[in-house]
């Protein structure tokens, strides 16, 4: 038998391989599908590729390639067998294993056992060969086969894991002494007990005190009071304040001099009032932040997690899996697949665009939209339990009626790749991340259909010089409107008075605070501060070629088929982290915005003139100050003296958390610890400034600025291009260059630069985001821009709990079929209260009897 096994896989053996360091393992779900191992057809992993491929498209992969040989794979899950004493029996697994293959079910480990079956098959024959089959099969054969099955995930981030060393119990944890002083921990209000620092504080675990500390990872700051005290008492623990929940707490030993376990936290903690396993969790297990005892209304009301909802199931109502933090990701998909555009584009040309996907699928944008698209779309992953399943579940009073959903991991890996944010598991803006999959189906619909153009509308700014009072008139791209909060229009103004003042008189007193009393803002206060003419700082008046005062508006000049509208609540709070303002707004069912719309230039106006400014060519050639404080940060981690000043100079004094990124992708370099040489600002070919008529934006940006950016490892052309596009700006520059991650340089510069200013606050700001601008007369005749009336109707919004745009979880409600449904990751239910005040971004379709 070993010899007919041997002379069957002869002619298959040059395409046999054995996975290389490198090489991605796709055996937990099919590149064109949401197959996966516990599919009733299993999952067939190409033995040269090692793409996976459910039943329905591994014959599609044969044909296409020619590659013979695959590894099928089959999980079977069954719940346990009892005993005769009650008992469940213990797991069986039938000799390998796939390893890291994680169960797609909500399973508990306990009740429940599997068993993994492997073999190879032959196609088009469908041959099986049985694994493991060691004395039969050739050598390399054994050797792949082995290799496959024990191949890590393929979205395991390899290089961050690498950096991150397992936290260890601290070995003054169970023998740690607290002080019998009657200290107790208020829920908020916390302040250093030596300085006015009310961020990056820590609570000493043996008296109590609570502390600044100094520069950590995540961008907070101190004045080093925490450590200082430590020195005096040698107390070692302590705890972060707003890390604590039931699960734990950051924990640092100062002894030790790292970041520590302690298993008895709950009890240290106690001791100072603080009941961290009866802390209020929401039914999801996304924590609230900020405070150990938050307020979960929020919570309960957006989720509507108070009321018995009913389960929905079939197509158009499958849920998506959370994968930690990716619940922006999931509302935002589910809310886009809801758009006929965009089930057109993608589950309609489903199969045209599998047939002529690339090689690698995984990384083709087009095949992993389809692929999610018929993923929501299709019902095949959103079925509802059999009747006997239901019979089962209510004997065992477990009675959850709840899908399984589906699990983005392909997909998120794809979108978010390049994206220093996107790619990492925290929790991100739903308002970022449209614009930045609307920037991504922009670059991948060249000679198809854009479904991204139905959000794509003009805007027309009006920017007048107040001293000559003339004006000009530009148009721009934009794909979202964004409404300011007027907190001042609040129509419960009053009762906001005296919660701040309770408020304060409680922090002052160290007692809890009042229960929240959240603004009610009405949407005609936020419609009329969108509305409000803005000042200009560093505007440039072409009229009196100087600098001037200016004011500018912002109207429509074309409406979109489907408007976007963001609910702007969210602001900075000291420490530079997106914090949430707590409002309600009553936005409207429907929305007329036809009093919007652009008029042009009027009768009477005078136009500025088309001149730009004059180039400005720096005078100071002195080197730029290097932020020592971030220096001595880097340094006392033990990074020499000077990688750590040329870290600092070339993110451009952003920061220590930036230069410490730039340490981590620099540190092997042959000149990392060499002292830094800096530019010189002066550069011989600089273009005289006797041509005021050549735009600043067509020249080549200072040099300075792109050895910064180059430095950072972005290629030459593409951060010159990246400086052009946001006129020399390097905070924006860095951003483009992170939501252009493939973009190739374009000979199209940036047009209407005469009048230079900052854009608009009240859009999106997404023409930063967008490939070009285009100029009024392409746009007024583009098809692109679909024109029509300005009035919607509400059909889907997404929701945010939480106070930041770093925490928290996202869901959203869509209007399908004449009733609001609500998608909470994989559960979809019924609606019966759809929470329309506490919105975050509101989805509006145009209204076709217009």
């Amino acid at each position: 038998m070993a010899t007919d096994l041997g002379e069957l896989l002869v002619p298959y053996m040059p395409t046999i391989r054995v996975p290389r360091t490198g090489d991605r393992v796709f055996k937990s779900e099919c590149a064109f599908s949401y197959d996966s191992p516990e599919s009733e057809g299993g999952l067939y992993v190409c033995m040269n590729t090692f793409l996976g491929f459910g039943r329905e498209h591994v014959e599609r992969h044969y044909h296409k390639t020619g590659q013979s040989v695959y590894m099928h794979l089959k999980r079977h899950v069954k719940e346990k067998a009892t005993g005769a004493a009650g008992g469940a029996i213990s797991r069986r697994r039938n000799g390998k294993v796939f390893l890291d293959l994680e169960l797609n079910r909500d399973f508990n480990g306990v009740d429940y056992e599997y068993e993994d079956e492997a073999k190879l098959v032959i196609f088009p024959d469908h041959f099986e060969i049985p694994l493991p089959n060691i004395e039969e099969l050739p050598a390399l054969v054994t050797i792949a086969c082995d290799a496959v099955l024990n191949a890590s995930s393929p979205y395991k981030k390899q290089e961050a894991d690498s950096w991150e060393e397992e936290i260890q119990v601290s070995k003054h944890a169970r023998s740690l002494r607290q002080q019998e002083n009657g200290v107790r921990i208020p829920p908020s209000g916390w302040k250093c007990a030596k300085c006015e620092m009310r961020e990056n504080l820590w609570l000493n675990l043996t008296d109590g005190s609570v502390l600044c500390g100094k520069w950590f990872f995540d961008g907070s700051g101190g004045n080093g009071h925490a450590l200082e005290h430590y020195k005096e008492t040698n107390f070692p623990l302590a705890v972060k304040l707003d890390t604590i929940t039931p699960d734990g707490a950051d924990i640092y030993s100062f002894d030790e001099e790292e970041a520590v376990l302690d298993p008895h936290i709950s009890e240290h903690l106690l001791h100072f009032g603080i009941d961290m396993l009866q802390m209020q969790r929401t039914e999801n297990g996304h924590h609230t932040d900020n405070d150990v005892q938050p307020c979960v209304s929020d919570w309960e009301v957006i989720q509507e997690s108070s009321l018995k909802l009913k389960p929905v199931y079939g197509s158009g109502y499958t849920g998506i899996k959370n994968l930690g933090n990716s619940c922006y990701l999931s509302t935002t998909m589910q809310v886009l697949f809801s758009i006929p555009e965009f089930q057109r584009a993608y589950v309609g040309n489903l199969q045209r665009i599998f047939d002529y996907s690339p090689l690698d699928p995984t990384q083709d944008f087009s095949t992993q939209m389809a692929k999610l698209g018929h993923g929501l779309l299709s019902g095949q992953y959103s079925k509802p339990p059999m009747k006997s399943e239901l019979i089962e579940q209510v004997m065992k009073e477990e009675y959850k009626q709840q899908q399984r959903g589906i699990s983005p991991k392909m997909f998120k890996a794809l979108v978010s790749k390049g994206h220093p944010e996107f790619s990492s598991d925290r929790q991100q803006d739903a308002h970022e991340f449209f614009l930045h999959l609307i920037n991504l189906v922009e670059r991948n619909s060249s000679g198809s259909e854009n479904p991204g153009d139905v959000f794509r509308f003009l805007v027309e700014e009006r920017v007048q010089c107040c001293q000559t009072q003339k004006v000009r008139y530009t148009q721009r791209v934009d794909y979202l409107m964004q409404l300011p909060v007027p907190l001042e229009a609040a129509s419960n103004r009053e009762e906001l008075i005296a919660y701040e003042s309770k408020r304060k008189e409680a922090e002052e007193n160290m007692r809890p605070p009042p229960e929240p009393v959240r603004a009610r803002i009405p949407f005609t206060a936020c419609l009329q501060a969108f509305t409000e003419p803005e000042n200009v700082p560093d505007f440039w008046s072409s009229a009196l070629q100087a600098k001037s005062a200016g004011v500018k508006t912002s109207r429509f000049a074309s409406f979109p088929e489907y408007m976007v509208m963001q609910i702007k609540k969210f602001t900075f709070g000291v420490d530079w982290v997106p914090k949430k303002l707590d409002v309600s707004v009553d936005v409207p069912d429907f929305l007329d915005l036809n009093r919007l719309r652009a008029t042009g230039l009027q009768t009477g106006e005078a136009e500025l003139p088309d001149l730009t400014p004059p180039i400005v060519i720096p005078e100071d050639t002195r080197a730029p100050e290097i932020d020592e404080s971030s220096v001595m940060q880097l340094a006392e981690m033990g990074f020499p003296l000077e990688a750590c000043r040329k870290a600092v100079y070339y993110t451009g004094n952003m920061g220590a958390e930036m230069a410490f990124n730039w340490i981590i992708a620099h540190m092997e370099e042959p000149d990392f610890a060499e002292p830094l040489a800096i530019p010189s600002y002066m550069e011989p070919d600089l273009p005289s400034p006797s041509f005021p008529t050549i735009s600043a934006l067509d020249n080549q940006p200072p040099e300075e600025s792109i050895s910064i950016l180059t430095s950072m490892g972005f290629p030459r052309h593409h951060t010159i291009q990246a400086l052009k596009a946001t006129n020399n700006n390097l905070e924006r520059a860095l951003d483009w260059i992170f939501t252009h991650p493939d973009c190739e340089d374009e000979s199209e510069a940036m047009s209407d630069t005469a009048d230079t200013e900052p854009n608009n606050n009240s859009f999106s700001n997404a023409n930063a985001h967008s490939d070009s601008s285009l100029s009024p007369d392409q746009d007024l005749s583009s098809p692109r821009v679909r024109d029509g009336p300005g009035r919607y109707e509400l059909f889907a919004f997404i929701s945010h709990m939480g106070s930041s745009t770093m925490s928290g979880h996202y869901v959203c409600h869509i209007k399908k079929e004449g009733r609001w449904l609500i998608y909470n990751d994989h559960k979809v239910c019924l609606s019966e209260r759809p929470p329309k005040d506490l919105g975050y971004m509101y989805f509006y379709r145009r209204l076709s009897s217009c």
